[in-house]
């Protein structure tokens, strides 16, 4: 089950190879990522310490949750990965400058969040023109 995309991602990168990784939250954090309530559009991915982390991922706090101690919807949240996955990212961050981002977050069969990311390179405008016109003219031959 689809929860949210990052439309823009595809836009502005030329995604290089995805992972899915699994992702640390608390309990109405959940409860909130099923109503939909999740943003991707601003957040990355970065590695400290060993540890790949989401930044800027906008999770909206439930409503309903009594007695929580409120949480700030920006925080920094753990992502799960294999250790030699998170050597390997590290290694092609730093040597050919790519970025990790968050392309899409869903649950899996059994109930768990996942966070799909990306291995990504920025786009130029002239690369990004020339996507919107394939796009276009996609369109235009299907109908």
């Amino acid at each position: 089950m689809k929860i949210a995309n990052n439309k823009k991602a595809y836009h502005n990168y030329l995604i290089i190879k995805d992972y899915e990784a699994g992702i640390v939250l608390n309990g109405s954090e959940i409860k909130s990522i099923r109503k939909g309530e999740v943003s991707l559009q601003e957040a990355y991915v970065s590695i400290r310490n060993h540890e790949a982390q989401v930044v800027n991922m906008h999770i909206a706090p439930y409503k309903y949750a009594v007695g929580f101690i409120p949480i700030d919807p920006l925080r920094t949240r753990k992502l799960l990965l294999h250790k030699k996955e998170i050597i390997k990212l590290e290694y092609l961050q730093k040597t050919q400058q790519l970025t990790l981002i968050p392309l899409k977050m869903y649950i899996n069969g059994r109930s768990l969040v996942k966070l799909k990311i990306g291995l990504a390179k920025g786009k130029n405008a002239h690369d990004k023109r020339q996507a919107l016109k394939q796009k276009s003219d996609r369109k235009i031959n299907n109908y």
